[in-house]
């Protein structure tokens, strides 16, 4: 079915504080908007009204046809205990929840209902591919290789696998209209692949969240910026890397504008003021000087005065008739600095005839040297050994077979795949604080230079969203001293403007880098000496 969305007037926020308003969207069959912005902008909240989900403050959103089936696909995979594979399949495909409805319906019918309920019914489960999805998921968890028994329960994945399992749900679905939140994250280059080759083959309409560069450049062909420091919302044609062209020259206008308008307006002030001026000096010495039988040059004067007058009149009218133009707000920018350790020793961390096996997985035997400020990316699909090749490097997975050493004056700093480091139930600000030696007044200034305020540092880790876990794990980089950095897939969660001062700091850090990433145009920009590629617990150099 064929199938177009209408989102107008829409107007969301938190509380007091707006996040859109006035936005207006249309998405037809065939289309793919990517919707950007900061982290907080309200893309997320975006999809949920779009989806029906929420109501909007204001506005009104449409959807023709009525009954054309709607997929929004939340940021995370949900680990439900107790929800097999199959199970978060037929849930995320929306084929669950039609098979419910038919459930009922057919009840109904059995109790002499007419028969209308079970036909809606009936149609939506087959448009969703209720009737063969057991056999098209076999199929296509084989193809992305995700080797688990489908009856076995989501929590007992790895994250990757869950990422697959993720990926399969998406790739198994049949809506009319897509609503697509990170579906990137955790996915591996294969993965990215098969997505941008789904979504670009796709005749439905899709709205993208992404925060992956490269995905968007090759899917999307309109964006939505949401722009939350000026409060506006902006649409560009012409796809992603057009986008960015674009953006920046209205942004180089738009302050242009105002510098001219500023500029005009300050000119104008300073004549208003010295006419002014004038005048009243003018007023002053008329009355000191003239004399009662000197009507003549009394007359001039006030003359003259009134000229100087009707001049600062006409100045002031100008400035009242000039367009008023706004001075763009200032972003909120992550300033990000990598702080750095004393060097270590020339060798960093060795690896000699290593082997770990974690279950039926098997890591080696690795021989691995990485010296002083090498910078290696390492490379590979999910479920490849990636993490676990870090885990030995940095000496925290016990070996089965050979041997492993961090060098002397090796200075870990790491941002986990996980995101672990902040997850428990104390207030962000004491789990921060345990780990430097800062005052709280220091600890909340240095938080808040990346986003994280008052609302966030009280409240418990595990409250907080990927992206905030990440940027708290960025700012302790900065706190503490590093010479071995470690990143396990630091963009994900990340928005782009955060990704770009990540890779920022990347540049200007002199100290020894280990990049675990699948982010493409991170590869590209971040500057590395060294690449390994780690295939079925296999490590090569590539």
């Amino acid at each position: 079915m064929s199938a177009t969305l209408v989102g107008k007037d829409l107007t969301a926020g938190h509380g007091d504080r707006v996040l859109f308003s006035d936005l207006d969207l249309v998405v037809a069959p065939g289309d793919v908007v990517g919707l950007v912005g900061v982290n907080g902008a309200g893309k997320s909240t975006l999809l949920r009204l779009l989806a029906g989900l929420d109501s909007p403050e204001h506005g009104s959103v449409r959807l023709s046809p009525p009954t054309a089936n709607v997929g929004h696909l939340p940021q995370e995979p949900e680990r439900r205990p107790g929800e097999t594979v199959a199970a978060f399949l037929a849930r995320r495909t929306g084929v669950a929840a039609a098979q419910r409805a038919l459930d009922t319906a057919t009840e109904a019918l059995a109790d002499g209902d007419p028969g209308d309920a079970y036909a809606e019914a009936l149609e939506r489960w087959l448009a969703l591919g209720g009737a063969d999805l057991e056999e098209r998921a076999a199929e296509v968890a084989a193809e992305l290789g995700l080797t688990v028994d489908l009856e076995q329960e989501m929590t007992s994945l790895s994250g990757g696998q869950a990422a697959r399992a993720g990926l399969a749900s998406l790739l198994l679905s049949r809506y009319d209209l897509f609503l697509l939140d990170e579906p990137t994250n955790d996915l591996d280059l294969d993965g990215l692949d098969r997505l941008e080759r789904f979504v670009t083959g796709l005749r439905a309409g899709v709205v993208v969240v992404s925060h992956d560069r490269e995905f968007l450049a090759r899917t999307v062909d309109r964006v939505v910026e949401l722009d939350l420091a000026q409060q506006q919302v902006r649409a560009y044609g012409g796809g992603y890397d057009a986008y960015l062209e674009e953006r920046e020259v209205a942004r180089r206008h738009a302050r242009e504008q105002y510098d001219e308008y500023a500029e005009t307006r300050a000119t104008l002030e300073s004549r208003a003021r010295t006419q002014r001026a004038w005048m009243e000096k003018g007023v002053k010495n008329a009355r000191r000087k003239a004399p009662d039988n000197d009507k003549i040059g009394r007359k001039f004067r006030s003359e003259a005065t009134e000229k100087q007058a009707a001049k600062a009149r006409q100045t002031e009218r100008m400035i009242e008739r000039l367009e008023a133009v706004e001075e763009p707000r200032k972003e909120w920018e992550l300033r990000m600095e990598i702080a750095a350790a004393p060097r270590s020793g020339t060798v960093v961390t060795t690896l000699r005839r290593a082997v770990v096996r974690r279950g039926g997985f098997t890591l080696g035997p690795v021989d691995l040297q990485i010296d002083w400020a090498e910078r290696v990316a390492i490379t590979g699909a999910n479920g490849s050994g990636k993490t676990t090749l870090l885990g030995a490097l940095l000496g925290r997975l016990p070996l089965t077979e050979g041997a492993a050493a961090l060098g002397p004056g090796v200075v870990v700093g790491e941002v986990d795949q996980a995101r672990a480091l902040f997850e428990g139930d104390e207030p962000l600000l004491d789990a921060f604080g345990a780990l430097v030696e800062l005052p709280p007044a220091e600890v909340r200034t240095l938080l808040a230079k990346f986003g994280l305020r008052a609302d966030h540092v009280l409240r418990s880790a595990a409250t907080l969203s990927p992206g905030e876990r990440t940027r708290a794990a960025l700012a302790l980089l900065q706190a503490r001293g590093v010479n071995l950095l470690v990143l396990d897939e630091p963009t994900n969660h990340l928005d782009l403007p955060a990704i770009e001062q990540l890779e920022s700091a990347l540049a200007a850090y002199q100290g020894t880098l280990l990049l675990v990433t699948h982010d493409r145009r991170m590869l590209e920009a971040v500057h590395t000496t060294r690449r390994l590629h780690v295939t079925a617990g296999h490590v090569a150099e590539s």
